[in-house]
Parts: C-alpha cells; structure tokens; sequence
C-alpha cells in the first residue's frame, strides 16, 4: 500500500510556483505558453485581458470558477491559444486550459498510482461518481464504491473519504480512483488477524450474513464461516431458514479452522448440551409419551418426543390389525400421537417408537371371540396359491386351506369354489394368537358326503351324471352332492375303447352302475357297460360285495370272474394317476 503524500494548504503556494516556472510561463508569446495576465476591461461574457503583447486577448467570463474576480487589475494565468485571431485581429486566450494544464502538472508531481488520497464526492455521472481532490477531478467508478453493490450512489453525494489511486491516464488526463480497494485490504488484514486467533471449540458472537438451502454463512466480525444445517439442531430441520434469519445475532461454535483454504466450521447446536447423552435414562424402554409428526416417509413416520429428539415409527408398528401400505395413509405432518419408547440406540441417535403398543391387541383375546369349533361368517378378501383369507373383522382374518375347501374335489385353486368380496361361512379349525392366525374350514361346515355315501351308493345300484373330466384310464362322472365316481376304459362299452375320448365328452349325461364302493379311500367305481348286466350278474355283483362289509376296505367285484378283475382294474387306475375325487377339468 503507497503511503500518502501530504497536501498541506501552507506548502500549496510555493508548491504552484514551481509548477508555473515549469508549464511554460515565461516572456515569450507563442501558442501553447502559459503567461501572466491582467484583467483590463469586462463587456457582458468578455474579459479583456493584457498579458504584455501588442494587443489584448479575449477570455470567456464562464472560465472563471468565480466570475466575481473577473474585476480590472485582477491577475491570472492564461493560455496562449492563438497570437492572432483571422477575425479580430486579438490574442484568443483560455484560462481554463491553462488551470488544467497546471492542474494536471501538479497532479503528476503530487500522486501516484497506490498512492492514498482524500477526497469528497461531488457528482454522479453515467457509471460512477467525481470525486473532487485537491481541486482535481477524479472518476469513482460505481463498482469500486464499496465492496457489496450499491444500487443507489446519490446518498453518497458530498461524503469524503479515503481513496487509492489505482490509474493516472496523462493521454487522457483523468484518475481513476477506488474506494473498494481500501475496504478489502482493511478486511483482508482484519481476517488473517481474525483467523489467526480462531480456537477450536471457542464459542464467538456473529451474525447471520446470507441464507442457503445446505446451511448459513454467519460473519464473525470480518470474517465468514458457515454453519451447517446439520450443525444447527439436535432436531431435524428441512430448511436453515425456520431457525434463522438474515441480520440475526448469535452465539456459534468454532468446530474446524482450516488456515490454508481460509475455511471455518461454526455449530449452533454445540453451544447447548446433546439430549442425546441423558436420552436412554429419561426415556427407558416401554415409557409412554406423547409426540409430533415431523416427518412422513413411505416406510414410516418420524416423531418428535422432545426438543431436538426424533423417533421413528415404521408402518408395521402402527396397528395390530390393519394392514398400512404407507405411513400417510394413517398419519399426517403436525399430528400429536402416542407411542411407546420400543429400544434406544444413543450412539447412533434413533428411537425405535409403537404407536399400536398404546392401545389393547385385539390378537390376546382372538380365542375368546373366536372359540375353536365356531361357525363363523367372513367376506373374501384375497386370494393365494394354497388357500383364502376371510375378514371376521377389521384386521382379523382367517385362512380356508385348498384342502378344507371341498369333501369331493381336489381343489387347485381357491377361486374354483370361492368369490372374492362374497361373504361365506366356515368352522374354526385352529387359533394361534401368538403367530396371528386363524384356520377355518369352509367344508367343514357342511355335512360330509361321503359319511352316508354307502347308504347313498350300493354295489349295483344305477345312477346318473355328467362327464367332468377324461384321462387316458377313464372318465370321472359327477354325481349328485359333487361326489365324482370313475368309469374305467375297460367299462365305457362292450366293444373295444381304444381312447376315452372318442366314446366319451366333457359334460355328457351317462348312466352307469356303481360297482365299486370304497367309503375309507373315498372311491367310487363305475360302469357303463354293466348298466345291462341280467339279473344272475347283479345278485353276484351284490353277494360279493356283502361279503367285504368292514368300514373303510374296498367292496365291488374284486376278481369276479364274471367282470375280469374289474376290481383290481379300478384299484390300479387310481394309484396310477393320484386322483382325489372331484378333480375336473
């Protein structure tokens, strides 16, 4: 920085005596030279003036700053801007041109560029302000003001400081001074000082400068540092601003110093103590508090128990019974709710929190309400592989395994006997609160067929049905109460059936005598070809099976000469292809 010249007013006088011996003041009359003059007359804008030479020249009244002086006997220097005018035949004179170039020769020998000046602003020009110094105009161009923008330069009228000369054009004859420079090499001394002094862990006074959506730049009187958004609460916060505001005065943390970058960490939060440290003993596990939704994500909602404290609820500790696809569905930002303190990881800062845990669990006293051996009724709610779910109320459901749909038919799926949204009655089969279930039964709540079906079905007797399904051993014939009976290939007709499908179709109406009857194995055969047998043929066909009446073993032909082995025919027709009754097409 150039240290600045002194301007004393007594060192002025002698100073611009010097000058004038310089600028070309002297006896001899040419255009160019500055020479003494003497006012001799004043006729409207006209000085006349006597500078020695043969004849008066001319000067314009407006070159005087004070057009008071411009008095006869009045002496000032002037330039000789023509000997002779074409018209008059004067001497053509300028004192303003003469001020200037004395002006500009003192400015030369008084500044240079560094050098520190004062002067005061005089006017606002187009990109920036004169500043007068000394009684020689200097440019301030409006950047170099100050070191933030200035929209508005008229308040600045009037006001001296402190510039440096940053140019001196002698092409053009003007200074270019700046303000700004100033302003930022005192900034720039005060922040190394300031930096330099900056301890770790010291708490300082700033304030707030400017607000960002990742954190805020606090001044600490010359210096900046920012302050984190996650530095600014123990708590969660979305946006710096619902803490702070510019202008803001405040106590900050100084977390990291780094020198080299010229870089400062602050922290809000630091300057009071971590909750987190006493969490675990204010809030031990199972405690009951209230709280406030701060948060929502799809996998659960965050809840504020204390300040700067937040726990999450994830959606399946919402409710007992309901099922929650998501926390909004249940929860919205601002609401107050009960929980329950589940487990605290204070080095980590998470809470685990229940909101079903405040409230009874409907599951404890599932086997008052739902008694095994029950008839109870339910809507259809969904549908699986292996079974359907049954609403018995909001959040309860049971489950009808394939198996426990039909007496009859092996069901595949649940939609072949069951409708999604119809409501169905069904016996309780199990009830497992602790793994949430219940097993229902949805043929057990009617009689099984099959329990009578010896009474039903005697060995000869003629019966009627449909077609339900073909293999390649035979044909399934569905029969009254859905119980399904199976005519083997060999009893389609008296001739021979090389494939079922050429004697028989799906949903035919056949007649057929029951000749095989298997109440343990639940097994039906049939026959078609019988239905003609004489007389002699169904008295042998009934003897035999009177004589095997035992509960649960197989009764028919057997090896009846009379049919072929029909018997043993049927019993490997069924081991062959794993058939439960009632499986249709």
């Amino acid at each position: 920085m150039a240290i600045r010249k002194p301007a004393e007013a007594g060192q002025k006088s002698a100073a611009m005596a010097e000058l004038l011996a310089g600028v070309g003041m002297d006896t001899t009359f040419k255009s160019g030279s500055i020479v003494e003059g003497t006012v001799s007359a004043v006729k409207n804008d006209d000085v006349f003036t006597d500078i020695g030479y043969k004849s008066e020249g001319v000067v314009k009244l407006d070159e005087f700053r004070d057009p008071a002086e411009a008095v006869p006997g009045f002496k000032f220097d002037v330039m000789i801007v023509s000997l002779e005018d074409d018209r008059t035949g004067m001497l053509i004179l300028s004192k303003k041109r003469a001020d200037d170039q004395i002006r500009w020769k003192m400015v030369q020998e008084r500044y240079t560029e560094g050098c520190i000046v004062n002067g005061t602003i005089r006017a606002k020009v187009n990109g920036g302000l004169i500043v007068d110094i000394d009684g020689v105009e200097a440019f301030l161009p409006g950047s170099q003001l100050d070191v933030s923008p200035i929209r508005d330069l008229t308040p600045y009228i009037g006001q001296t400081y402190e510039f440096k000369v940053i140019k001196i054009s002698n092409e053009r004859r003007n200074i270019i001074i700046s303000r700004r420079e100033l302003i930022e090499g005192t900034m720039a001394e005060k922040k190394a000082e300031l930096l330099g002094s900056l301890q770790k862990g010291e708490v300082r006074k700033g304030k707030v400068k400017n607000i960002t959506d990742f954190g805020a730049f606090i001044d600490l009187d010359g210096i900046d540092g920012l302050l984190h958004i996650t530095d600014m609460s123990w708590g969660r916060i979305k946006h710096p601003s619902e803490m702070l505001k510019v202008g803001q005065e405040l106590d900050v943390m100084v977390l990291e110093v780094d020198q080299d970058r010229e870089r400062i960490s602050l922290g809000l939060k630091q300057c009071s103590e971590n909750p987190w440290v006493t969490i675990a003993e204010q809030y031990p596990k199972g405690t009951r508090v209230k709280g406030k939704v701060v948060n929502l994500a799809a996998y659960g909602a965050f809840v504020e128990i204390a300040p700067g404290i937040e726990g999450l609820v994830h959606i399946s500790e919402f409710s007992w019974t309901k099922r929650v696809a998501r926390a909004s569905d249940m929860l919205n930002q601002g609401d107050e709710v009960d929980v329950e303190i589940l487990s605290i990881d204070s080095e980590n800062q998470k809470i685990a929190l229940g909101i079903r845990q405040t409230q009874a669990n409907p599951w404890d006293s599932v086997q008052d309400r739902y008694p095994v051996g029950g008839r109870v009724k339910g809507k259809v709610r969904n549908f699986t592989t292996y079974g359907a779910f049954i609403e018995l109320e909001e959040g309860i459901d049971g489950m009808i395994h394939v198996s426990d749909m039909s007496w009859t038919r092996k069901i595949n799926h649940p939609s072949e006997c069951l409708e999604k949204g119809k409501e169905v009655e069904a016996i309780i089969l199990d009830v497992n609160p602790k793994e949430q279930r219940i097993s229902l039964g949805l043929k057990q709540a009617s009689q099984d067929p099959w329990a009578d079906i010896a009474s039903k079905y005697k060995v000869g007797a003629l019966v009627k049905g449909k077609v339900s399904k073909i293999a390649s051993f035979g044909a399934f014939i569905e029969l009254e109460d859905g119980v399904d009976g199976l005519v083997h290939i060999s009893q389609i007709s008296d001739q021979r059936v090389d494939k079922v499908k050429d004697a028989l179709q799906a949903g035919q109406e056949v007649e057929a005598r029951v000749v095989k009857v298997d109440r343990g194995e639940r097994r039906i055969g049939l026959s078609i070809r019988a239905v003609t047998m004489t007389e002699d043929e169904l008295k042998a066909l009934e003897a035999e099976a009177a004589a095997e009446p035992a509960e649960g073993e197989a009764s028919g032909l057997g090896g009846s000469e009379s049919f072929g082995g029909l018997g043993a025919a049927f019993d490997e027709a069924f081991q062959n292809v794993e058939w439960q009754p009632g499986e249709a097409n």
